[in-house]
């Protein structure tokens, strides 16, 4: 499954993980700004989610 261009800019916008990891996965870089490997926070809970979360769209 091929990664989707979201149209949010910036983790303030995203509304889900899934939506944070497709932003993370297209380059932003900052989603993920203290280097955990879980890309906004504020809606990623867990580590675990976000390598199944890559994992299904091929990040």
């Amino acid at each position: 499954m091929p990664v989707t261009l979201v149209k949010a800019r910036t983790c303030k916008q995203v509304s889900s993980c899934a939506e944070a990891v497709e932003l993370w996965c297209g380059g932003y870089g900052r989603a993920d700004a203290d280097d955990d490997g879980i890309p906004c926070e504020n809606v990623c809970p867990t580590k675990e989610l976000v390598d199944e979360l890559r994992q299904q769209i091929g990040c």
